[in-house]
């Protein structure tokens, strides 16, 4: 460990991109991820450059990505240019200069400097993208790192052996592929988490909805009032009674993304993405300032998304070592700090350093790494989805007390303990920005000596979260970013 922090002090530490591994056949493992999104490709990535071969099977027809913008913070994009990304990511990704708070009305409460915030985490940006070019950057890295790619491939069964040897994943047609590690990464409406837990496990609906719009930008450069969000790449939020909204540049300035965040009212049985009304989101809107009301006069049709959370899991991985879990499916987050698409990459990125450092395929061997993948990722997984759900907390206040006491603490220079930006709270940005995979891997490692269990505190951790339930919990992490 000494050598490592040594080695963190070097002008080029955070410089560095992480060399693919070169073993031989006895280590290399076949790993099987299910999923081709964002997360099971991070995931792909990592494997591979740990030296191991890699096939990812996904349900749909083509692999793709749907939806509009993404943030990615420091701690994300500091994994990516590990990777070797940061020529094409910092070619096609927005840097935003900075984000400003409003309330709903159009006062400005508070900003941020991005770059100046970037800047305390060395190796790291600020980055708005397209969720497609994202996700095209990192299918891309897989292909050229030897990633075999199989859609139409919907998995129904993952059937662990016993003796720990591999996995068979059963698929819908009824083909059964053999392999040494399956690694669920499907997402936040998946089923392999219900696969591992032979059970029912529907994600938790947060109360919210999503209206998520994207426009041309050429759209808003009529308007002065509007233009500045283009021609000046930044990131804005308004935080309005039970909603806000969010907008940000994509692809060069050419598009806009602009989600709305609202109480959820998707009927029950229905969908959770179903058509949205625009005159029904305008007139729920038609009280905020005018720039919001303007970019909505401009959207000729919406989608609703209902939004959804998951807590984690009382176990990551199957005794056998021949299945793990990762990213949404695991601990998907609500989408009001940016730290969603992150928070999966860093999955991968653990799940690859750990893998790395196995010596043999045995059942042994892929036990304590995913042991060790569990441990680095289980508790933080669990700090940064409770902080969402603070988050959505802090930004509906209705208008009253507990608003401007928000809105005072935002304004307080140097910002408190608990403020509503999350990306500067003192007490919580060091520990999202400052996440370095490799030496949390290392520490882990030197402290694990091979013991599998999980420790003490963990599994105390779940069980105030089984005994208290989610929303007693919330109310007291709620309380504890109050001064």
């Amino acid at each position: 460990m000494a050598s490592l922090a040594a080695a963190k002090d070097s002008p080029d530490y955070w410089e560095r991109t992480t060399e693919k591994v070169e073993r031989g056949n006895d280590s290399k493992l076949h790993v099987t991820v299910v999923g081709g999104g964002i997360g099971g490709l991070g995931a792909a990535i990592g494997c591979l450059l740990a030296g191991h071969d890699v096939d990812v099977l996904e349900a749909a027809d083509q692999f793709g990505e749907i939806g509009a913008g993404i943030q990615l913070l420091p701690n994300g994009s500091r994994i990516l240019y590990r990777w070797g990304l940061r020529e094409i990511v910092r070619k096609l990704a927005v840097r935003p200069g900075k984000v400003n708070m409003w309330g709903w009305k159009g006062n400005l409460i508070s900003s941020l400097d991005y770059h100046d915030a970037a800047a305390q985490y060395p190796g790291s940006d600020f980055l708005d993208f397209h969720r497609p070019v994202l996700h095209k950057i990192l299918l891309d890295r897989a292909i050229e790192l030897g990633a075999k790619l199989h859609n139409s491939c919907r998995v129904v069964d993952v059937q662990c052996h016993a003796d720990g040897s591999g996995a068979n994943v059963v698929l819908a047609d009824g083909s059964v592929r053999a392999t040494d590690l399956v690694v669920g990464a499907d997402g936040v409406f998946g089923h392999l988490r219900e696969i591992m837990l032979k059970r029912p496990d529907p994600p938790i609906r947060s109360g919210d909805m999503a209206y998520r719009i994207t426009l041309p930008a050429a759209k808003l450069l009529d308007d002065p009032e509007l233009a500045i969000f283009i021609k000046e790449p930044q990131v804005n939020y308004w935080l309005g009674p039970d909603a806000h909204c969010v907008n940000y540049v994509l692809r060069g300035g050419e598009l806009f993304n602009f989600p709305l965040a609202l109480k959820d009212d998707i009927p029950l049985d229905q969908p959770n993405r179903v058509p949205g009304d625009v005159n029904v989101m305008r007139e729920y809107f038609k009280d905020w300032e005018p720039r919001i009301t303007k970019l909505l006069s401009k959207c000729e049709s919406v989608e609703k998304w209902r939004l959804c959370y998951r807590l984690g899991l009382d176990s990551w991985n199957d005794p056998s070592g021949s299945f793990t879990m990762l990213g949404d499916a695991v601990h998907a987050t609500v989408p009001y700090y940016a730290s969603g698409a992150g928070i999966c990459l860093e999955d991968g990125a653990v799940l690859g350093e750990c893998l790395s450092r196995i010596k043999s395929k045995s059942p042994t061997e892929k036990q304590h790494a995913l042991a060790v993948y569990e441990s680095c990722r289980k508790d933080r997984a669990v700090m940064l989805v409770r902080r969402g759900n603070v988050q959505q907390v802090l930004y509906h206040f209705p208008d009253g007390p507990e608003q401007m006491d928000r809105d005072e603490k935002m304004k307080m220079q140097p910002p408190p303990p608990g403020e509503a930006i999350a990306w500067r709270d003192p007490g919580f940005a060091p520990q999202l920005f400052s996440y370095d995979h490799i030496q949390e891997v290392s520490k882990i490692a030197a402290l694990s000596d091979g013991v599998q269990n999980q420790p003490r505190s963990q599994s105390c951790l779940f069980s105030r979260w089984n005994r208290a339930g989610p929303k007693r919990l919330l109310r007291a992490s709620i309380a504890s970013h109050k001064m």
